[in-house]
């Protein structure tokens, strides 16, 4: 979730974090209500194993002291001309990296607004397992070209649920992602 707080001309993000998995541990703080992530399922417990979103890790990602989490966390700040552009983050696990890729493919070298390409339809594949995921929607004849080629499709309801906020034309525009109900970005003017 990322959530964006603007200040005149500035933005920064505030908070962004990851719970994995719906709830993350189920374990709260007590007396905050605040969850606690699950991030171990980014650690590779056997190399060579998948973890739940079917990222491979190895002795690299091992439950271990200095070791890295396959995490793909990806709160991004575009910048253009040395200022704050662009601000945006989703969850998603292993399609993070392509969600946020595409948004800001689609609003940079498309020139899409930012409702528009917030709300563009998704593709990722991750190497492993050798599959091409795509949202409904996709056009049946790029599906049929795809399986033409060779790719393995699978299609998914939706990936990820990106936040953005940027600057353009001496205002800010921002785009909550409509793939997640009650994602909203919170707006705070002042």
């Amino acid at each position: 979730m990322l959530r964006i707080e603007m200040w005149g001309f500035f933005c920064r993000t505030v908070n962004t974090y990851t719970l994995n998995f719906r709830y993350g541990s189920t374990i709260t703080v007590p007396g905050t209500g605040i969850l606690l992530n699950n991030e171990m399922d980014d650690f590779s417990a056997k190399p060579g194993v998948a973890n739940f979103f079917g990222l491979t890790g190895a002795e690299f990602n091992a439950i271990a002291p200095q070791k890295r989490m396959l995490s793909s966390m990806t709160p991004t700040i575009v910048l253009k001309d040395g200022k704050a552009y662009l601000v945006t983050g989703s969850p998603g696990g292993s399609k993070i990296i392509t969600t946020v890729l595409q948004l800001i493919l689609n609003l940079i070298d498309h020139q899409l607004n930012i409702a528009t390409a917030t709300n563009a339809i998704r593709v990722h594949h991750q190497w492993l397992p050798d599959q091409l995921f795509v949202e409904q929607g996709l056009n049946g004849d790029t599906i049929q070209l795809l399986n033409y080629k060779g790719y393995k499709i699978s299609v998914d309801d939706s990936m990820g649920s990106t936040q953005s906020i940027m600057y353009i034309n001496n205002s800010f525009e921002g785009a909550s992602d409509p793939r997640r109900p009650g994602a909203l970005t919170k707006w705070l003017l002042t």
